[in-house]
């Protein structure tokens, strides 16, 4: 395979096929490369019972959204897939699937890419590969004796995969909450090791914690808005749950349960582990910031005029859980089992271009402005809203991408 085209998008997501529908619209000339299949990530990185953070109504892209029998419910894995594979085929999206792309450079001429499939040159180039490319375990981990089993959620599916005996869950955002929930009704202990969270609820006076977000324009604020924008882009995911009747999941919804928590993981000495007792301050700090963003919901309420038409306020008390966990044992006499729900990062290894910050990421200004130009981002943290790595936030930045684009093209349209 030889392929020369105007703009190459790698990633075959939602963030790359919302690019190509633009692009599509716009009748640029342009490929998609994809590792697997369209949607591989939601296909293969994902465990078998989640489902999506944001309700139906919120999975839009350009020109494509939900339209089935339940807005308000949350779709399961299989159903993201057909969904996503749906779009791709509603437009004729040109995919090119199990293209994985072992390197790009740049050129006078734009950019070429060596894959197994064979090279692709383009002109320009939009890196769609998600943040969520790989886990990002600490380095600690490399400490664990042997005897240790040791998992991140891309490669968990269910908890049968899991030695009998104790689980150690290290985290306690989404994932790990979600997962030290099903692990521990498998009938294993579970204990977490709790470090910075983002607690919220499902629902908020009637209101699922989405569509409050969503409404007040919290999801779409702008990353020129914000005053520490790296900060924000490293912040940790919500502490929520999809599905089972909107119900909420946080620290104490896991205590009651009877999952043991600690502080954050700080040591691995032989088959010894410990953790900082920091566990009340963490709870408490969550707790405070999420006071002050349902303070916030409520003035809006009463400004706007929604205030009458809403349940009364009724606000989470944070619960300290009791005496944490200060060390335990590893190995078969303590956790057989560590899970490292520690957060994920996007794999750029394959990019051959001076192109990388101080910190190892792709520097850029909203994904459009990057070291090599002609080079673009899409579906990263807050790249250009809060919402950007949502199904409901990659059509937005797509559509700045390609207006960008074509413009560009209309000014130079021997070079198209």
């Amino acid at each position: 395979m030889s392929i020369d085209t105007t703009v190459t998008i790698i990633g075959a997501g939602q963030a790359g096929l919302a690019m190509s529908r633009c692009l599509t619209d716009h009748s640029v000339d342009h490929v998609v490369l994809e590792r697997g299949r369209v949607a591989e990530s939601w296909r293969s990185q994902r465990w078998d019972s989640l489902r999506l953070l944001t309700p139906n109504w919120m999975s839009r892209l350009p020109s494509h959204r939900y339209t089935g029998p339940d807005p308000e419910g949350f779709m399961t894995m299989p159903e993201v897939t057909r969904y996503l594979s749906a779009y791709a085929d509603s437009f004729a999206a040109p995919v090119q699937d199990e293209t994985r792309v072992f390197r790009a450079r740049r050129t006078d001429a734009g950019f070429v890419l060596d894959t197994n499939q064979g090279v692709v040159t383009s002109r320009f180039l939009v890196v769609a590969t998600g943040a969520a490319a790989q886990p990002s375990i600490p380095d600690i981990a490399t400490a664990m004796p042997a005897d240790v089993f040791q998992i991140a959620p891309v490669h968990y599916k269910n908890p049968d995969q899991l030695p009998a005996g104790r689980v150690l869950v290290v985290g306690a955002s989404a994932s790990g909450v979600q997962l030290a929930e099903e692990i521990h009704a498998s009938g294993r202990p579970v204990t977490v090791a709790v470090g910075a969270h983002t607690r919220m609820p499902r629902t908020y006076r009637g209101f699922d914690i989405q569509l409050w977000l969503d409404l007040m324009g919290v999801l779409g604020r702008s990353y020129d808005s914000v005053s520490d924008i790296e900060a924000a882009r490293r912040a940790p995911s919500l502490q929520l749950v999809g599905g089972r009747g909107g119900r909420d999941i946080d620290l104490a919804t896991l205590r009651a349960q009877g999952v043991e928590l600690a502080g954050r993981l700080t040591a691995v000495d032989g088959h010894r582990v410990r953790f900082s007792d920091d566990l009340r301050a963490t709870i408490l700090a969550a707790a405070d910031a999420n006071h002050r963003l349902l303070e916030r919901m409520d003035r809006w309420a009463c400004e706007t005029g929604l205030e009458p038409e809403i349940d009364p306020v009724s606000r989470p008390v944070p619960v300290y859980p009791g005496r944490p966990v200060r060390q335990a044992r590893l190995g078969p006499s303590g956790f057989a089992t560590v899970l490292w729900a520690t957060g994920y990062r996007p794999d750029h290894s394959w990019v051959d271009m001076d192109v990388f910050d101080r910190s190892g990421h792709i520097a850029h200004d909203g994904g459009i402005v990057t070291r090599a130009p002609g080079m673009y981002l899409l579906g990263l943290p807050f790249l250009r809203t809060r919402k950007s790595t949502f199904i409901d936030g990659v059509g937005p930045d797509a559509t700045a991408l390609c207006q960008h684009l074509v413009a560009h093209l209309a000014r130079t349209p021997t070079a198209a």
